[in-house]
């Protein structure tokens, strides 16, 4: 405040009276550039008040309030890109009472309670992800695992195809390149034999993709939106969110997430990232609806619009898997991912192994990690060894170091890029969806996960991280210890992002 005094003073301050005239005064250009001056710093205040109210983290609280008091004419603009920790305005169908999803959209009439898991001797300490989910576990679903590139888009290109009602397609990143036309092309085909079809994509996450790719398929009679960040002047500086959500859905009954994209590097294509390992899931059953769900929500937020789709809940005809689709991001009360990771970590007896392509964990999945390591739990993280985020690689380093002290076995992926996000506990509960172990994930971005209880799928996630295992290298304390001093101060400059990395 003393500050803004200064400089409105300077500004304002009256010339000398010389003969009758006052000489010796600011040029208008000083002026106003004194009065600019004030303004920022008295935006870095009122900002640093915003700061301290809606901040996260201490950490966080007070890094912005140092920043934009002392520096506001970077922090100012700073803040308010990448400030932000909640997402204004989202409208979603489930509210915080546990069961309201029952009484929204056509869900209430779908039938979907039949398939309830009601078990508690099933269920267990999962009941705190279901009120995570605002949404219980579902039984009657099969589920087929998909590794890679060439077996996930064989999949759901040949799902695409079999849709006689409607499509819904979902990704965070779309290219024009061999693989994203052979998607146009499938979709425009669907839409001229009168299915209708529902394409959404992240506006910044697919900023490449240029207006003819989309113009295409909008000729066609392909219904297309961007999800935008920003809308309206209420949320208009929100350019710091992300929708990672990856969904494919045909005709209400068939539904596929998991880490994939779509473009040539996720089959290998493209030299910089060599081999691309990744991570799918088919569903077919009512946890299908569940994500249906998800993917309304969001196009009601860029289209507000709910499209007519199917919602009567049906069991699949080859399995009985229970399913809880557990959608998370920056409008949830909660800090839903990172929730979701450490309840999995506090409650695994036996193992817990996570593989995430970025590994930049908060202080209580650290200290969940930690803490199931040192009571005797496998704990196996599985990251890749080649990156495509430098920065987000030697912040990782900072972590991993007091890790391995404590007993947690890091495992680094050498054939190709790692780009799966599962984790599976014990004998009975794995996941496959599109979060990371970041800040990003837990805090920025808008994510899905699928969680299944069910030991024999768990035991196919389970040769899946074996292989992974095979092709990677587990790291050692020395490793990090002996380190040039040099690298571990990069590190730990690194390690100073985390927040917004």
């Amino acid at each position: 405040m003393l500050k803004i005094k200064s400089l409105l003073q300077q500004a304002f301050a009256r010339q000398p009276l010389v003969d009758g005239r006052r000489v010796g005064g600011l040029s208008k250009r000083r002026r106003f550039l004194l009065l600019l001056l004030a303004l920022f710093h008295l935006s870095g205040a009122l900002s640093s008040l915003d700061a301290l109210m809606s901040s996260r983290t201490a950490q966080g609280s007070i890094a912005w309030i140092i920043s934009l008091n002392t520096f506001p004419y970077a922090a100012v603009p700073a803040y308010w890109i990448f400030g932000r920790s909640r997402f204004q305005g989202y409208v979603i169908s489930r509210q915080e009472t546990e069961h309201e999803l029952f009484n929204k959209h056509q869900l209430k009439a779908s039938g979907v309670e039949d398939f309830v898991l009601h078990s508690i001797r099933d269920r267990g300490s999962l009941q705190a992800v279901e009120r995570l989910a605002k949404m219980p576990f579902l039984r009657g679903n099969s589920a087929q695992l998909l590794i890679d590139g060439e077996q996930t888009f064989a999949s759901i290109f040949d799902g695409i195809r079999q849709a006689q009602q409607y499509v819904l397609v979902q990704f965070y990143i779309v290219r024009d390149d061999q693989l994203g036309r052979q998607l146009q092309q499938l979709l425009i085909e669907k839409a001229r034999q009168g299915v209708q079809v529902y394409f959404l994509y992240d506006e910044i996450g697919s900023y490449r993709l240029p207006q003819s790719y989309l113009r295409a398929m909008t000729d066609a009679g392909v219904a297309v939106r961007p999800f935008h960040s920003t809308k309206g002047a209420g949320n208009r500086f929100q350019l710091n969110f992300r929708n990672h959500r990856k969904i494919v859905i045909a005709d209400g009954k068939q539904g596929w997430l998991g880490g994939f994209n779509v473009g040539d590097e996720y089959l290998g294509q493209v030299p910089r990232y060599g081999q691309w390992r990744d991570t799918h899931l088919k569903l077919t059953g009512p946890g299908v609806l569940a994500l249906q769900l998800s993917f309304v929500e969001d196009w009601y937020w860029t289209a507000e619009t709910i499209p007519a789709l199917y919602w009567q809940a049906e069991a699949a005809a080859d399995g009985d898997i229970p399913v809880l689709i557990l959608p998370s991001g920056p409008a949830d009360r909660f800090e839903t991912a990172s929730l979701l990771i450490q309840h999995a970590l506090h409650s695994a007896r036996e193992r817990i192994w996570i593989a995430s392509p970025y590994f930049v964990p908060d202080e209580g999945t650290l200290a969940a990690l930690k803490l199931a390591a040192l009571r005797g739990v496998d704990v196996r993280i599985l990251i890749p060894e080649r990156t495509d985020n430098l920065l987000v690689t030697q912040a990782a380093y900072a972590f991993i170091g007091p890790l391995l002290d404590a007993g947690v076995k890091i495992y680094r992926y050498q054939q190709g890029f790692l780009h799966a996000k599962s984790f599976l506990v014990d004998q009975q509960l794995s996941a496959i969806g599109t979060v990371n172990l970041d800040n990003r994930s837990f805090r920025l971005n808008f994510e899905i996960t699928a969680l299944l209880l069910d030991e024999a799928f768990n035991a196919e996630v389970a040769t899946m991280f074996v292989a992974d295992f095979q092709r990677s290298r587990q790291m050692s304390l020395t490793e990090i210890i002996e380190r040039p001093w040099w690298r571990r101060a990069v590190s730990r400059a690194a390690h100073l992002m985390a927040p917004v990395l």
